[in-house]
């Protein structure tokens, strides 16, 4: 499979018709030839491949990389240019996203008559569906971090603090063998539910609030993520009211999911039906994103979005409401395209948790 990896990278040579391929986003590395240490760059031509690390991970590499041989360096960049002073390569494809500009311009300097072009979007496309490997971790990531929470929110009660609850549920995706977190979680309770982004912090939970928890784990180097959003204790009418509309508009949009859709009609679907609600303006952010070694790949689901479904895409959909001063709701699964729609990989029930 990896050899299969290499090939499609290669093709991106075809697609910017560049002679060689620079890849330095760590991911892509991992993605393409299976290393997992934290120093590297990859070149490929048509035929060969250079990997570039330094002393702590030859040995490493030696064991991990798969199609392209491993070169040690002392000098990153020295030895970079010399290996992109190939005979005959005049073109160099990378990702600019990646490089900084300090980087870039030191390139540039030491490789005259080499010109660079971007090849970000086409790198990019190449992790955006997933093969059945893939998938499988996937699926257990999604597993560990699904039944981490379920056992996490059994135990919340008035009086936590958002930050214990984030470390218990740490603990609790560590004891059943993640890797680690796949981003700071968010634990928003209360008014701070109005924040899309609101990481856990020192409140204290209260009885009567709504808790939102964005959590995922990392195992094998993949991610999960997932959104539920509890009650702690009874709700009110208007929790219910709010609750109720992001998860019909989740379920909504989850259906509709078809092979060829775009995603930005996908969004539309979710975004829509909140907006007949009378919540169209508390709903800001796009319906979801990729999910793989990055916690956000391509594609993503947005108004603005250009991407199209295809049947192994992994992605997030997770529509929200957050009313200032007042709180907010947030559902989020992660779905695997199929044939004939989608299918859930993320575990927990989405009814309105109520505890007790």
């Amino acid at each position: 499979m990896v050899i299969d990896r290499i090939s499609a990278a290669r093709g991106c040579l075809e697609r910017v018709e560049a002679d060689l391929l620079l890849v330095s986003n760590l991911s892509n590395i991992r993605y393409l030839t299976g290393f997992t240490g934290s120093e590297a760059l990859l070149v490929l031509s048509l035929d060969d491949g250079w990997f570039l690390t330094d002393s702590r991970y030859t040995s490493q590499a030696g064991a991990e990389v798969t199609g392209a041989k491993v070169v040690e360096f002392s000098n990153r960049m020295e030895t970079l240019v010399q290996v992109l002073q190939q005979p005959g390569a005049t073109r160099v494809a990378f990702e600019a996203g990646h490089t900084s500009v300090a980087a870039y311009q030191e390139l540039c300097s030491k490789t005259k008559g080499i010109e660079y072009v971007p090849a970000d979007a086409e790198m990019a496309a190449i992790r955006t569906v997933k093969d059945a490997g893939e998938l499988d971790i996937l699926e257990e990531v999604a597993a560990i971090a699904s039944q981490s929470l379920l056992e996490t929110v059994a135990r919340l009660k008035p009086g936590m603090t958002e930050n214990e609850v984030a470390w218990a549920l740490e603990v609790a995706m560590r004891e059943r063998g993640a890797e680690g977190k796949s981003f700071d979680f968010i634990v928003a309770s209360g008014e701070r539910g109005a924040l899309p982004h609101g990481r856990a912090s020192e409140k204290r939970l209260a009885a009567g609030e709504l808790v939102t928890i964005d959590y995922g784990a990392i195992y094998r180097g993949y991610c999960s993520d997932e959104t539920v959003t509890v009650a702690l204790g009874e709700p009110d009418s208007r929790q219910r009211e709010v609750y109720e509309t992001v998860l019909a508009a989740q379920r909504s949009a989850m259906e509709a999911v078809r092979p060829g859709m775009e995603f930005k009609d996908l969004d539309a679907v979710a975004r829509d039906f909140i907006a007949a609600h009378g919540f169209g303006e508390f709903f800001g952010h796009g319906l979801g994103h990729g999910v793989g070694i990055d916690i956000h790949e391509h594609p993503t689901a947005s108004p603005r979005s250009k991407h199209v479904i295809r049947e192994g895409m992994v992605f997030t959909i997770e529509p929200g409401i957050y009313i200032p001063g007042w709180g907010g709701v947030r559902i989020e699964d992660t779905v695997v395209v199929e044939a004939g729609g989608c299918r859930c990989i993320t575990r927990v029930p989405k009814e309105l948790m109520i505890l007790k």
